[in-house]
């Protein structure tokens, strides 16, 4: 069997481990160094197999184990409506845009489109969230802003016009409404993209820290990717105010800094590495049938 394997194909697979492999070795690196002992770290450097195993950066972590929760409560929260809402809206959008009899189409999409080019600024922005909207401290703010984006509206798109308009004709001759065509016809028939689209929005909520700067001051809204970021620049400044911490009598040689810092990576990724996977068999069919045509 592996004779019949041509120079060309163990190229190709060779490339492909590689690459691999390449992805791969970072992520196993930073698991690594989470669990090594910051001495050794500062000693010995980086090593995929740490030579003294400490567990100080989690403990470190987990010393108010209540407000990390609460933060993993609130981005789950964030992630689950804000994909499941914006999924719906960017799948309607796309819909009405893809119908080619949609006299409107071209306007429509000219400002979908449009949105992608320019935008108002951040201070209009934060004026019409907090002024207008009155959204500040609460979890609408972490949700509204990211409900459509205009790229995967555009990619949903190019994924609904590949449905024959016949479909939907036909389902209108039954007496079907518009209404039940979308949700009993189209959604069915668009699980790929529906799939694609829904990670890339579950990402985008999910990594999210710059709203929750931005409009969250309350404690028990503060999401995870912000309470990561808050925890970080604390360790910084007490890595960087030495004659301070000196009055204190910590020794900052024992307090985990680089090994806390990969620690925030794996609790702030971790959760997504483990659901792509099982969406992984519509990812790639998902973006190139729904790819954007020049």
């Amino acid at each position: 069997m592996l004779s019949k394997i041509s120079p060309l194909q163990w190229l190709i697979h060779a490339y492909f481990i590689a690459l691999t492999l390449v992805m791969l070795l970072p992520l196993l690196l930073i698991i690594s160094v989470s669990f090594t002992n910051e001495l050794t770290l500062s000693s010995e450097g980086y090593r995929f197999i740490p030579s003294k195993f400490s567990l100080s950066a989690y403990n470190t972590l987990f010393e108010a184990p209540g407000i990390l929760l609460n933060a993993y409560g609130i981005t789950i929260l964030v992630t689950v409506l804000g994909t499941a809402c914006g999924l719906l809206l960017t799948t309607m959008l796309a819909y009405t845009i893809s119908r080619p009899d949609y006299r409107y189409r071209r306007i429509t999409t000219l400002f979908v489109f449009f949105t992608m080019l320019f935008n108002g600024g951040l201070v209009p922005f934060y004026i019409l969230v907090t002024q207008y909207l009155h959204l500040k401290d609460t979890l609408g703010a972490l949700i509204l802003p990211y409900l459509i984006s205009p790229f995967l509206v555009m990619v949903m798109k190019g994924f609904l016009e590949k449905i024959p308009l016949e479909i939907i004709e036909s389902a209108k001759m039954d007496g079907a409404s518009e209404f039940r065509i979308f949700f009993t016809l189209i959604l069915p028939l668009s699980t790929p993209a529906l799939a694609t689209v829904g990670l890339f929005i579950s990402f985008t909520y999910w990594n999210d820290w710059w709203l929750g700067l931005l409009f969250i001051d309350a404690e028990k809204l503060v999401p995870l990717q912000l309470l990561l970021y808050r925890v970080m620049n604390s360790i910084e400044f007490l890595r960087s105010n030495t004659e301070f911490m000196s009055t204190m009598t910590i020794d900052m040689s024992q307090f985990p800094n680089l090994s806390a810092r990969m620690a925030m990576a794996i609790l702030g990724a971790g959760p997504m590495l483990f659901i792509f996977p099982f969406f992984q068999k519509y990812f790639v069919r998902g973006l190139t049938v729904g790819s954007l045509k020049g």
